[in-house]
């Protein structure tokens, strides 16, 4: 498998992510969708949007 790049302009912690570039704590993606998350409307960030980008390592 090829090295990951990290793109320096997309952060992410989520370590399970495909994508994410381990301790650098960054995203190796060019670009990330953001997608709402079904049925939810509380407000709060954590539970009103999510990755689409992200896949299961």
């Amino acid at each position: 498998m090829a090295q990951k790049k990290p793109n320096v302009s997309i952060r992410c912690r989520v370590s399970s992510c495909a994508y994410n570039c381990g301790e650098d704590a960054y995203c190796s993606l060019n670009a990330i969708q953001v997608e709402p998350c079904d049925g939810c409307k509380s407000g709060r960030p954590a539970d009103e949007s999510m990755c689409g980008s992200y896949r299961h390592e």
